[in-house]
């Protein structure tokens, strides 16, 4: 399956109707997270979460929308709320399945406890085309017709939403049924998911690679080859930038100058009813900028590297790097995050059915800068030795090559296949929604969803 991603060219009109819809899917979700927590509290209903949910949707619909409170709702499209708690429906089932963490509420944004996480996300809402066409009454729906037709050019048809302009125009005729709006920063994406199955028939020019990823290096390849990441966060920020080519003017990008600026600006505070000052909106939206300008170069970079490797190799063994326990290293916590290990590992696993790459993660506990690629002698390598000298058979090697070549000669009960689907993380308990937050639902709600169960 692929998809595309274009960004929307709005008007301010739409703007504020996208925020909405927005809003909207925000209030659904953590609308279904409070009664269904506050449910298992009651000893009368006795039904799964999976049950539960499907009830409070129909509360939502059949009581909540119809108070006069909430007419706001009536101005957007159902299938919102509906894909709404179809994702949190999945979201709950990875936390039970120990996949993820419980699920959060979802905000704004906009207070200063938010303002580290408004660098890169945003709001996002997905709508369906759910209705097809039907030749004959009880038999099998027209293939693709519950599809949206995408013609080539800049405008866009969403479901439920309208016409929107694009930045870039469609590149060919195609068709989806689900589209996906999301905002980084201060500009709104559509993402569409693309029905197309593609089999791989590149021929690798190498069978065997291993990689091994790095601070000063981000890649040490086992044939000799190194890849260098692009210029680091922190010098990215003392970087001047032309804004336009035109007037060759400069934007200094050092966010620590920015911030320190706007220290005096009124940040806001939901809980104490101190409202966000229209200074600091414009400071969060310009940091969130840069933010979203340094995100752009690393996906852009890892993108084209883990492309290039998976059309050049076939088998890709990579370590398996313990981020949590390197990132605890102060020194080293900025540059190890900002060059995206993680990121660079689920690329490498997710385009193996693409590329047809074998990609294969050796266990962590395996020492493979420690051991000599050539006699296999064993030898403490302390961050700050560089240069691999053997002390039994005497061979001077890169510490990062000599690790490389390990890597291409582990033993079979030392990796793994790569999987980008499968995060390990602890398993939480579950834990309250906090105790300064109000709560969505009241009793009467309440009532209509013990109803709703006791009657299923």
């Amino acid at each position: 399956m692929y998809s595309l991603k274009l960004e929307l060219k709005l008007n301010n009109q739409q703007r504020s109707f996208l925020n909405g819809c927005a809003g909207l899917s925000r209030f659904a979700y953590n609308f279904g997270l409070d009664l269904l927590t506050q449910s298992w509290n009651f000893p009368d209903i006795k039904q799964t979460d999976f049950q539960r949910l499907v009830s409070i949707e129909k509360v939502f619909t059949n009581h909540v929308k119809t108070k006069a409170e909430y007419y706001w709702m009536q101005k957007y499209p159902s299938a919102i709320y509906s894909s709404s708690f179809r994702n949190f429906k999945k979201t709950f089932q990875r936390w039970r399945q120990g996949l993820s963490g419980f699920p959060r509420i979802k905000s704004k944004k906009l207070g200063v406890q938010f303002a580290l996480v408004l660098r890169t996300l945003g709001d996002s809402f997905t709508v369906l085309k759910k209705y097809g066409i039907y030749p004959v009454k009880g038999q099998k729906m027209l293939p693709t017709s519950n599809c949206q037709i995408l013609y080539r050019g800049k405008r866009i048809t969403i479901p439920g939403l309208g016409e929107f302009r694009l930045k870039r125009p469609i590149p060919y005729l195609c068709s989806s049924q689900r589209f996906t709006i999301s905002r980084v920063a201060d500009k709104w994406y559509v993402s569409l998911s693309l029905d197309i199955e593609r089999i791989s028939t590149i021929s690798h020019e190498s069978e065997l690679v291993g990689i091994d990823l790095g601070v000063k290096c981000f890649a040490t390849l086992s044939d000799g080859n190194t890849i260098t990441a692009p210029l680091s966060l922190k010098k990215t920020k003392t970087t001047p930038v032309a804004t336009t080519l035109a007037t060759k003017a400069t934007h200094w990008l050092k966010l620590s100058k920015l911030q320190w600026r706007n220290r005096n600006k009124v940040l806001g505070n939901r809980h104490q009813g101190i409202k966000t000052s229209n200074n600091a909106k414009k400071y969060y939206q310009k940091l969130a900028r840069h933010h979203t300008y340094f995100k752009n170069i690393r996906q852009d970079f890892l993108q084209k590297t883990t492309t290039e490797i998976s059309r050049k190799y076939y088998h890709i063994p990579i370590e398996d790097l313990n981020l949590s326990g390197m990132i605890a290293n102060h020194k080293l916590s900025a540059a190890i995050s900002n060059l995206g290990f993680y990121e660079f590992r689920r690329m490498l696993s997710y385009k193996q059915a693409v590329y047809g790459t074998k990609v294969e993660v050796v266990d962590r506990w395996y020492p493979s800068s420690k051991t000599c690629s050539v006699c296999g002698h064993v030898q403490s390598m302390p961050l700050s030795r560089r240069i691999y000298d053997c002390g039994s058979c005497g061979q001077i090697l890169d510490r990062d090559l000599n690790a490389a070549i390990n890597l291409t000669n582990v033993p079979l009960d030392k990796i793994r296949m790569a999987n980008a689907e499968f995060t390990p993380v602890d398993k939480l308990p579950v834990v309250g929604l906090g105790g300064n937050r109000k709560q969505t639902s009241n009793c009467s709600i309440m009532r209509d969803l013990c109803k709703f169960c006791v009657a299923q």
